[in-house]
């Protein structure tokens, strides 16, 4: 193991430099961002909707299959 001195650290720049530079990238890939249409963002909601609507019924279906074998069991 290589011992470093304290002058080969890199030196932070201060506070406020950093809060600067963190605002500067935020904006830089909010400017990145891409804005869907009207249309496109009403079919990715419609695909969102249905998903759920699946996973949902999946569960229920799921929750009265394991409560009816549960009764066969031990009911």
């Amino acid at each position: 193991m290589a011992k470093t001195s304290k002058s080969e650290k890199a030196v932070k720049p201060n506070v406020f430099m950093r809060i600067g530079l963190f605002i500067k990238q935020i904006i830089d890939e909010l400017r990145k961002v891409v804005t869907p249409t009207a249309k496109e963002l009403f079919f990715w909601s419609l695909a969102v909707f249905i998903f759920v609507l699946l996973l949902m019924a999946l569960v229920t279906g799921m929750d009265f299959g394991l409560c009816k074998a549960t009764l066969w069991v031990f009911g």
